[in-house]
């Protein structure tokens, strides 16, 4: 049997205000977590490390306190999973790979310390595509987490906080932090059924955590609804919690061009009637052009595999590594090598250029709405064959990427509750800097489409 999940049908507030009214306890929370982690994550993967005397000793110190009068907020003794690539004091970083990058991640960093002063309780680690650096999830130096949605199939989970994702869709956790290079919050979280922030460059410190890439690289939150996400942001942030936007009168775009290319039939109609739903409600969608995004994927994984390379040692650094690395990101870092540093000039330059243009498109619009990833969760043997592998994967990101590159906020709302027996994911993306607004109106959305059940796991026991 299943221990029944803590913040099932009650999220994040429905849990502080039980345990304020002593309904419960951080310990008795944490316990719960700890138990279902023990029961399905032998099968799902979704946890490199598990701590669980430090998660309950952290849990009973909450309950102390509360029980002085000290209240941290809306996150005291919530449980939480953490991507590892993120450093957490007295807990391994393997960074997903079997070569040792303790080096290159450095003590516990800003944003962990906002986690523990929020009297979040850390549960332990999520697994990771080696180095972040991949969107299917798939991981073959410490292996690929099982997709919660199909017991039968290992089906992808989405890269590369994939872990993170398995472990909010299969209830092990309150919320999981990820990290979002090129897509790698919004992915996992499109994959597996749930909600998925990815934040504005530079709002949260990323020190403490492996550089992918220094210049893209952000951090994000996968919740089990936008609710939570919007509590989580305002209470990481020392601000009020974003409040949900007025449906009426919003005002979307629409990318006629790429968004919608290649988009599976399933996810192309479940976003379909989510934007019929809160055009219905009133929200004014409008067709825009981005012709820049067919470029994204070139630029960005040249930019990724260059400061990848970079940040390993340079070539002599990555050659010395490469024996020890998964293959498939080894191949995938491979260009890296070669770009010329009057290239990566450009690249830079191009960045900036990008976001310049970013803003002009996002004026006199509330933000853009896409699908989060073309296609459903493949079969993971579906990418053993190279060919559709290197079809499927540039493909992946196609959508997420642009907001990477182009220096916005942006979430992914689950929608496939809407038509869809896989899950699928619906992008909205704001501003640089618009991480409330792109959470009120992701509020706004999920009032009126509704959230999904969540997965039957019974086939994982």
């Amino acid at each position: 049997m299943i221990p029944p999940d803590p913040l099932e049908g009650i999220g994040i507030v429905g849990f502080a205000r039980a345990l304020r009214a002593g309904r419960t306890s951080a310990e008795a929370t944490a316990d719960a977590y700890l138990r279902r982690i023990d029961a399905l994550d032998d099968r799902l993967g979704a946890f490199e490390t598990v701590a669980p005397n430090a998660a309950l000793g952290a849990a009973r110190a909450m309950d102390q306190m509360l029980a002085c009068g000290i209240d941290l907020g809306p996150l005291m003794g919530v449980p939480v999973a953490i991507k590892d690539i993120v450093a957490v004091d007295g807990l391994p970083t393997r960074a997903g790979s079997n070569v040792d990058v303790s080096d290159l991640i450095g003590p516990e960093g800003g944003f962990v310390r906002m986690l523990k002063r929020a009297g979040c309780v850390i549960l332990g680690k999520t697994k990771t595509v080696e180095f972040a650096m991949g969107g299917t999830g798939i991981g073959r130096s410490r292996g690929t987490p099982w997709n919660p949605c199909d017991p039968q199939v290992h089906r992808i989970p989405g890269g590369s906080s994939s872990g993170s994702g398995v472990a909010t869709a299969a209830g092990l956790c309150g919320f999981a932090v990820g990290s979002d290079t090129g897509g790698s919050v919004r992915t996992p979280a499109a994959h597996c059924g749930v909600f998925g922030l990815k934040t504005t460059k530079g709002l949260w410190p990323t020190d403490g955590v492996f550089p992918l890439c220094p210049t893209l690289d952000t951090l994000g939150l996968l919740t089990r609804s936008a609710a939570d996400a919007a509590v989580a942001f305002a209470a990481l942030q020392g601000e009020a919690e974003p409040q949900p936007a007025t449906v009426a009168g919003l005002r979307l775009g629409r990318p006629a061009n790429h968004f919608f290319d290649h988009v599976d039939e399933e996810v192309a109609a479940c976003v379909g009637r989510a934007i019929d739903a809160i055009r219905r409600a009133g929200a004014n969608i409008v067709e825009i052009e981005i012709a820049e995004a067919a470029r994204a994927w070139p630029e960005l994984h040249a930019f990724v595999a260059t400061e990848l390379v970079a940040e390993l040692g340079g070539r002599d650094g990555f050659e010395s590594k490469r024996r020890d690395m998964d293959p498939d990101v080894a191949a995938r870092t491979e260009p890296g090598r070669e770009l010329s540093a009057d290239a990566y000039a450009r690249l830079r330059e191009r960045h900036v250029a990008y976001r310049r243009i970013g803003d002009v498109r996002m004026k006199g619009l509330d933000g853009w709405i896409t699908p989060t990833v073309p296609y459903s969760p493949r079969p993971v043997a579906d990418f053993d064959d190279a060919a559709l592998a290197e079809r499927l994967v540039p493909v992946g990101s196609a959508n997420t990427r642009i907001g990477n590159l182009f220096g916005l906020s942006a979430v992914s709302i689950p929608v496939h509750h809407l038509g869809s027996r896989l899950p699928a994911g619906m992008q909205i993306l704001c501003g640089g800097g618009e991480d409330a607004r792109v959470l009120a109106i992701a509020c706004a959305i999920e009032a009126v489409i509704g959230t999904p059940p969540r997965p039957n796991l019974s086939g994982f026991l």
